[in-house]
Parts: C-alpha cells; sequence; structure tokens
C-alpha cells in the first residue's frame, strides 16, 4: 500500500440536489486517529459519506481514500474500508452464519475466526435471522462485519443512533481498541455530540452543505467560550466577536471562537466552557445572530 498522512483528504467537494447543495466541502482524517462529523440532521453528513464512498457521484471535486483516488481505484480502496450505517443493508432472512458466506468471498482478507470472536463478544446468536434483532443488535453486527476483514479505515454514518447508553459505550470502546493499530482511522458522522466528547481526536462541523469549523478537538473546545452577560454588558460586545447570542429575561449568552481575547477584551464579563452541543447549537443560529 502507498504512503500517506490522512486517511480520508476531501477538497472542494460538492453536489447539487433540488432544494440542497454541497457546496466546496473540505477537511481531511490523519491516518491513526477517529474524526467527529457532526451536524444537525440534513445538514450534509450523509451525502458527503455517499459521495465518499462513490455511492453517488460528485459535480466537482477531489476525493482520497488511503492514499487513493477515490473513483480510479474504487476497487481496491474498499477492500480496505468498511460503512456502517444507521439502516442495516443486510438482507433480514439471513442469519448470522449465512451473511459470513456473502462477505468471505468478498473480501480477500476476511477472518472467520474474528468475525465469530465478535459475535460471541457482542452475545449475537448465529442462527437467528436478522430480522428478529433488536436494532443494537442490528448495529453490533454491522460492527462486527467491518472489523472482520482488517479494514484500515471505518466510516460510520450515525452508527451510535437510537442505541441505549450502554450498548454505545461498549461500541465506542471497541472504536477505542480499533485504533490501537496507528494504521487505522474512522470517520464517525453523529449529531450526538457527548460521544465525540469522549473519543474524537478532531471534530469537522457542517452546517447546510458547508463546513463551518474543522479541527482539533481540545483546540475547538478550548478557544471557544460562553460569555455570561446582562443586557447592559451584551450592548459593549464587538458584532465581531459574537457567533451568536442567546437572549433571555435573566440576560444573554454569547458564544465567543476567541476565548483568550474576549477574556482580556470584555475582562469583568463571566466566561463558561462551551460543549460541542453548545458550539453547534450557536453556529446554527450564527445567520441571524439573536436567538432566543
Amino acid at each position: 500500500m502507498n504512503d500517506f498522512t490522512n486517511a480520508i483528504e476531501i477538497n472542494g467537494l460538492t453536489k447539487k440536489y433540488d432544494g440542497f447543495t454541497l457546496e466546496n466541502v473540505t477537511f481531511s482524517v490523519p491516518k491513526g486517529s477517529i474524526m467527529g462529523f457532526i451536524g444537525q440532521n440534513g445538514a450534509g453528513k450523509t451525502t458527503t459519506i455517499r459521495l465518499l464512498l462513490n455511492i453517488a457521484e460528485r459535480d466537482a471535486g477531489e476525493i482520497k481514500l488511503l492514499g487513493r483516488d477515490a473513483v480510479k481505484d474504487e476497487y481496491e480502496i474498499k477492500q480496505d474500508i468498511s460503512a456502517v450505517f444507521d439502516e442495516v443493508p443486510f438482507s433480514e432472512k439471513l442469519n448470522a452464519t449465512q451473511l459470513e458466506k456473502v462477505f468471505r468471498p468478498i473480501f480477500r482478507n476476511w477472518d472467520t475466526e474474528a468475525y465469530h470472536g465478535y459475535l460471541k463478544r457482542f452475545s449475537l446468536p448465529e442462527k437467528k435471522k436478522i430480522g428478529e434483532f433488536s436494532k443494537g443488535m442490528k448495529m453490533k453486527l454491522q460492527i462486527a462485519v467491518a472489523l472482520s476483514h482488517k479494514a484500515k479505515l471505518l466510516v460510520m454514518d450515525e452508527a451510535t443512533t437510537g442505541l441505549d447508553p450502554v450498548v454505545r459505550n461498549e461500541i465506542l470502546d471497541i472504536f477505542l481498541e480499533y485504533l490501537q493499530d496507528e494504521n487505522n482511522s474512522i470517520l464517525l458522522s453523529s449529531h450526538i455530540t457527548s460521544d465525540l466528547e469522549k473519543i474524537a481526536d478532531s471534530v469537522t462541523f457542517i452546517d447546510k452543505g458547508r463546513i463551518l469549523l474543522s479541527g482539533y478537538k481540545d483546540d475547538i473546545l478550548s478557544s471557544h467560550a460562553v460569555m455570561k452577560c446582562t443586557k447592559e454588558e451584551y450592548k459593549t460586545v464587538a458584532a465581531e466577536d459574537i457567533i451568536s447570542a442567546r437572549l433571555s429575561d435573566f440576560g444573554v449568552d454569547v458564544m465567543v471562537a476567541d476565548k483568550k481575547g474576549c477574556k482580556v477584551k470584555y475582562s469583568g464579563i463571566t466566561f463558561d466552557t462551551a460543549s460541542l452541543d453548545d458550539i453547534m447549537m450557536y453556529y446554527v443560529h450564527r445567520d441571524k445572530k439573536e436567538w432566543v
């Protein structure tokens, strides 16, 4: 395999649909890391992933996966990547043993022992029809398949949505275990930002088809803050410092992207730590600036 620094490189990715445009999307996922891909439902996460996997055809832009061209080298790349979707793509008439017979001839690095090991670890019955599985069981089955052919890149589209916290934590632990091999990488699309705060190295935030933020998670969290202002104090805050402001009867909460600079500039005001959820919410309201 050729040498590469980034497991995923996306440059200028564009796709136009009626009523929605994915516009000039650019970001990269460093090899050996996990990137959280966040945004509201309908923001463009699934569209980006479909283009990434060449399920849909892009209008413009370039995509490299594991150092190779995502279209030209599609067959070779797909031996080395796995995708897990919110909806299970397997026939519900099959059981886990029959499913292996489907995948074994497809992947040259398929590992039967690993697959049955994951079935056992996840307490998944081998003979029960997939249609009778719970949502959590179906997701674990997808992950068992994804991890059983020595894939170097996992692409997860809302893989933890709708799962109870215990199952979600179990799956997050498996991702961290997978990343113990520094050649492995994960793109995890989710709107459950608390999961990403636990495990992501970096974060890319998409809204209305455009990338608003992309970078190391800790840098994004440390540079942003919520200023707790009175209405009088709020009048002194410069417009260029405001991402957006939440108004209430008690005062104004202002999201800022330069915590250090604003602490110097507005020394009498209290600053609260911002979570990824806070950051996402305030950026979504950035166009109207003020909201309730």
